[in-house]
C-alpha cells in the first residue's frame, strides 16, 4: 500500500511512501515498549534536558517545517512558522513544569504516611489529524515524554512527511531510540493497533466518527482514551460590544488555518440591536482577506487540505442556502487547480440548516440573529458540540459571568479569540469529546494516579 502526499494548491503528488505492514507495526510497538522499560526510570532532569533540545530543533527548523506544512496541507508560511514556535513552547513548558506537576502529594490520614504518586503507564497511541500537523502531535508528545511515557503516532495519511520529520526531530534531540515512532498506516489499521497489549491508552483528535470508533474499541479493551473532536463554536455578540473589535476577532478566528480548525469560531450569534452594524463590519473584513498560494507572502488563506473536503464544504453551503440562508460573500468554488474555497458569509442562518447544526470545516461563517441576550446564549448552547465559545461585551464582569456559568463549552473566552495555550487545560464536552490536554490537567491524563499507604 502506498501513502501519497499531495499538494492541495495544485493537486500534484509530492512523494509516495510505502505503508508499514502489520508485522512492521507490531515490531515498532514492541521496540517502543522495550524503550519504555528504560525510559520510565529516567529522572525529570534528564527528560527536561531532552525536551529543551527538542524545542531547539523546532525553533531552528521552523522555516523548513512551515514549508512542509504549506505543501502537504496548504497552511500559509507565516502560520506554519507560528505553529512550529508554539510546539517549541509546549516542549519548554513541560520541560520546566512536569516535575512539579507530578510531584508526590502527601495526604494526612491515620497512616504513618500516605501519599499520591503519579507514575507513567507505558506506550500511548496518538491518532492525529492533518489540520495542525505539528501542534496536535506535540501537545500530546511533550507531556507524554515528560511524564515518562512513550508514544507511537498514526498521523493523517495526507501529511506523512510531517509525521516522519517529527520522529526525526525526536531522534536528533537525543531521545533514546524508539521512545517515539511514527506508524505509516491507514485508518483501517487503527483498531488492530489498539488491540496490541503494549498500547496502554489512546489519544485522538479528529472527527466524531473516528472518535466514536476509537472509543468503542478502546472501551472494549478497557483502555483509557482522550478525545478532542469536532466543534461548532459560537461567538455571542451583545449590543454593548465594541463591534469593530468583535468583528476583527471573529474574522481572525473564523479564518484560522483556512477555517480548518475544530476550535475556530463558526456560528456568530448577534443580538438584533447590533446585527446590521456587526454584519457590515464582518463582511468587509472577510472580503479583505487574501487567498492564494501558501508559499507566497501576504497570503491569509491557502487552499483547503483536499479537494473532497472543499467539495463537501461547498455542499453544506448550498444546502444551507436552499433552506433559506442568505449568501452575503463568497460561496463559489474557485476555478483552476487546487482545493481553494473563498471566505464565505451566510446570514439568516437557523436551526435545521447545515450551517447551524453541523461543523463547517472551512472559511464559512454563519451569522445568526437573536432577539436578546437570553436567546443568544440559548442559541449558542443549542448544539451537539461544546469545544469553545466566546462572549463580546464592554461589561467585563457580565462577560465573565456568562463565560463561567452560562456557555456550555470546554473553553470560554471574553472579548478574545478562543485558542489553546500550553498553560491552560484544553478539551470539550458533549460530542466535542472528553478528557483534557495541556496544562497540569493534561499531563495527569496518562499517568497512574497511585495511592501509597504506609501503616
Amino acid at each position: 500500500m502506498l501513502i501519497s502526499s499531495i499538494n492541495p494548491a495544485n493537486n500534484q503528488v509530492i512523494k509516495q511512501y510505502n505503508a508499514h505492514t502489520a508485522d512492521e507495526v507490531a515490531k515498532k510497538i514492541n521496540q517502543t515498549h522495550q524503550a519504555w522499560l528504560q525510559w520510565h526510570n529516567t529522572s525529570f532532569q534528564e527528560r527536561s534536558a531532552l525536551l529543551h533540545k527538542l524545542a531547539e530543533q523546532l525553533e531552528t527548523r521552523k522555516n523548513e517545517l512551515a514549508h512542509l506544512m504549506a505543501i502537504e496541507m496548504g497552511k500559509p508560511l507565516n502560520q506554519g512558522i507560528g505553529e512550529a514556535e508554539k510546539c517549541a513552547a509546549v516542549c519548554t513548558y513541560y520541560a520546566d513544569n512536569a516535575e512539579s506537576f507530578l510531584a508526590d502529594q502527601l495526604i494526612e490520614t491515620e497512616a504513618s504516611k500516605s501519599f499520591v504518586t503519579f507514575q507513567p503507564i507505558g506506550t500511548v497511541l496518538a491518532v492525529m489529524p492533518w489540520n495542525f500537523p505539528f501542534w496536535q502531535v506535540f501537545r500530546f508528545l511533550a507531556p507524554a515524554l515528560a511524564a515518562g511515557n512513550c508514544g507511537v503516532l498514526k498521523h493523517a495519511s495526507n501529511v506523512p512527511g510531517c509525521a516522519l520529520i517529527i520522529e526525526e526531530m525526536v531522534k536528533a534531540a537525543g531521545f533514546p531510540a524508539h521512545v517515539f515512532q511514527t506508524l505509516l498506516v491507514g485508518a483501517d489499521a487503527v483498531e488492530q493497533i489498539i488491540e496490541h497489549p503494549y498500547i496502554k491508552a489512546v489519544t485522538l483528535t479528529g472527527s466524531n466518527g473516528a472518535g466514536s470508533k476509537v472509543a468503542a474499541k478502546a472501551g472494549e479493551l478497557i483502555k483509557k482514551t482522550v478525545l478532542e473532536l469536532g466543534g461548532s463554536d459560537a461567538y455571542v455578540i451583545l449590543a454593548d460590544a465594541d463591534l469593530d473589535h468583535a468583528a476583527h476577532i471573529c474574522v481572525e478566528s473564523r479564518l484560522i488555518n483556512g477555517g480548518q480548525s475544530c476550535i475556530a469560531a463558526k456560528r456568530f450569534i448577534v443580538v438584533k440591536d447590533a446585527e446590521d452594524e456587526f454584519t457590515r463590519l464582518f463582511v468587509d473584513k472577510m472580503a479583505a482577506k487574501v487567498m492564494g498560494d501558501p508559499l507566497q507572502g501576504g497570503v491569509d488563506i491557502g487552499p483547503q487540505a483536499r479537494v473532497n473536503l472543499r467539495d463537501q464544504l461547498h455542499q453544506q453551503v448550498e444546502d444551507s442556502i436552499a433552506k433559506g440562508a442568505k449568501l452575503l460573500l463568497g460561496g463559489k468554488v474557485c476555478g483552476g487547480p487546487g482545493a481553494y474555497y473563498p471566505p464565505t458569509v451566510l446570514s439568516n442562518v437557523k436551526k435545521g440548516m447545515p450551517a447551524f447544526d453541523e461543523e463547517l470545516f472551512g472559511p464559512v461563517a454563519a451569522i445568526i440573529s437573536a432577539t436578546d441576550e437570553a436567546e443568544a446564549i440559548a442559541l449558542a448552547n443549542d448544539s451537539n458540540f461544546g469545544l469553545g465559545a466566546a462572549i463580546f461585551t464592554k461589561d467585563q464582569a457580565r462577560g465573565e459571568h456568562i463565560a463561567a456559568t452560562q456557555l456550555e463549552a470546554g473553553s470560554c473566552f471574553v472579548n478574545a479569540l478562543v485558542k489553546s495555550d500550553p498553560r491552560l487545560p484544553f478539551g470539550g464536552i458533549k460530542q466535542s469529546g472528553y478528557g483534557r490536554e495541556l496544562g497540569m490537567f493534561g499531563i495527569h491524563e496518562f499517568v497512574n494516579i497511585k495511592t501509597v499507604f504506609v501503616g
